[in-house]
């Protein structure tokens, strides 16, 4: 093996040992980890150096094992972020992104500083409360005293490859995410950022993915009884390896990586900012070997997760009964838009889902099986509405859909997701962000050529599941009654 690739998640983290013979690749999980944040009085962070200590441990187990590992790099979330002081310490554990500070700062900001158009038109990047510009205003109005002490800004995987080696910088794919970039310029925006009250003094050298950042620190070395070894910026943000590992064969593709999040879209030469892209709020995440991301950030099965966790305060939920009770509920029987801010982080999820209903008019599900066939169909719909603007944006007809991640474990939402499109749906391989790390290291390192090199060894190696559409009238009905219920456009000539 070569190279070790830390894959963290919102859940949970995984360190796979991998390595290219003969075009196909060799994966091997040596530590897997939870990824728990911890809510202390009113703010919700994120454990880090408890991630820290896993890495460590998945360096060490890797090390103990005898194996000889060439490089590292990380890929994990976007726009949440550490500030060091003076001294290089963490001043606090990082804000978790559901965290309820930037509750309406959004709106404010855009109200009072920079307008909403305005600031698309510098960073391409989709409004979500949660950005990392709209973090920093929430802490500034907040007047937090660690932003008079800090001195640097680490975004996540910047912060933990930090940790690793003492070198500060950020990574590009992730720097875009921060709505503080300038894909036009390639810099950040001095005026954004001046805008939610830090300087850019704060910010660091932005790198491009496969860039060797610097080596494991010597004290780390003596900790984990290794030799130096180089740590890579991969695609930092877990969406850009996970694209980097789709196994298409095609240049223009349309893909959908799914878990706790959806991130659908396609890659494209430049960003796309115009009127249509600002209209339908998509966004120009940087992407690996020169592109950018043109995709758009659904809520995808955290809805369904966060139902499962209240019903297991009653007893334990077997997911594949949950299918079962869904697969025997009645088809369409009411939707949701689950990019309602309203189902980003309520105490409640199923009551939220009833109430939805209830303000729309619609049936009320009473069971488990109806709410989560609801929330599939709905969530397979909604890719349909994203898909056929992610074409028209682009300017390119897509003959079907790339599904990775662990979300496409869930056979029933491939399913309805080929059925909502009316066209044949890839899934594979689950572990998509972890293999474009690994792709990204390989090819800094020379053993992959290219990114289209890299996409042939995964298709080579990725055993795949193969989905085509049924009942499609039934589908085409439902989508305008679902298009109708959740009040967005159905009409539009989206003709490429």
């Amino acid at each position: 093996m070569s190279v070790l690739a830390f894959d963290i998640g919102a859940g949970s983290g995984r360190a796979i040992l991998a390595d290219v013979q003969d075009y196909r690749l060799h994966m091997k999980e040596i530590h897997r980890f939870d990824n728990t944040p911890v809510q202390i009085r009113k703010r919700l962070h994120w454990d880090v150096y408890r991630l820290f200590h896993e890495i460590k441990q998945g360096i060490w187990k890797a090390v103990q094992a005898g194996e000889n590992v060439e490089a590292i790099a990380i890929d994990t979330w976007a726009v949440d972020f550490g500030l060091l002081g003076k001294d290089g310490e963490l001043l606090r554990a990082p804000y978790h992104y559901r965290d309820h500070h930037t509750d309406g700062v959004m709106e404010e900001f855009q109200k009072s500083k920079i307008s909403r158009r305005d600031i698309f038109e510098k960073t391409g990047i989709q409004f979500l409360p949660f950005n990392t510009i709209y973090q920093l205003e929430a802490m500034s109005r907040a007047e937090s005293p660690i932003l008079n002490e800090a001195v640097d800004l680490l975004l996540m995987p910047d912060l933990l490859r930090y940790f690793l080696t003492g070198e500060k910088k950020t990574e590009f794919t992730n720097a875009t995410t921060t709505q503080l970039f300038n894909p036009k310029s390639m810099e950040w925006d001095r005026e954004l950022v001046e805008a939610a009250g830090v300087s850019t003094d704060l910010f660091q050298e932005v790198v491009t993915p496969g860039t060797v950042i610097g080596e494991l620190s010597v004290e780390l070395c003596e900790e984990l009884d290794t030799e130096p070894i180089p740590v890579i910026a991969a695609g930092e943000h877990d969406t850009a390896s996970a694209v980097a590992g789709i196994p298409a064969l095609d240049q223009n593709f349309a893909y959908v990586s799914c878990g706790t999040w959806s991130l659908m879209g396609t890659e494209v030469e430049d960003a796309v900012i115009n009127e249509k892209a600002f209209e339908w709020n998509f966004t120009n995440e940087g992407g690996v070997n020169d592109t950018f991301r043109l995709l758009k950030n659904i809520m995808g099965l955290w809805i369904l997760e966060e139902c499962r966790r209240i019903w297991e305060f009653d007893e334990k939920v077997d997911y594949g009964k949950l299918l079962e009770e869904a697969e025997a509920a009645p088809a369409f029987a009411f939707f949701i838009d689950p990019d309602d801010f309203r189902f980003l982080n309520p105490a409640h999820m199923p009551n939220e889902i009833k109430a939805y209903c209830n303000d729309t008019n619609q049936y009320v599900p009473r069971t488990r099986g109806e709410i989560t066939r609801g929330v599939l169909e709905s969530l397979a719909l909604k890719y349909r509405y994203v898909f056929e603007r992610t074409q028209y944006l682009a300017g390119t007809p897509f003959y079907g859909l790339h599904m990775v991640g662990g979300g496409i474990q869930n056979e029933m939402l491939c399913r309805f997701t080929s059925n909502a499109l009316g066209k044949p749906v890839w899934a594979g391989p689950v572990e998509g962000s972890a293999i474009g790390n690994v792709m990204l290291q390989l090819m800094a390192s020379g053993k992959v050529e290219n990114l289209a090199d890299a996409r042939m060894v995964t298709f080579k190696s990725t055993e795949m599941a193969f989905y085509f559409p049924e009942e499609e009238d039934t589908w085409h009905r439902a989508y305008k009654t679902f298009c109708d219920t959740i009040g967005v456009n159905n009409g539009e000539d989206l003709t490429v």
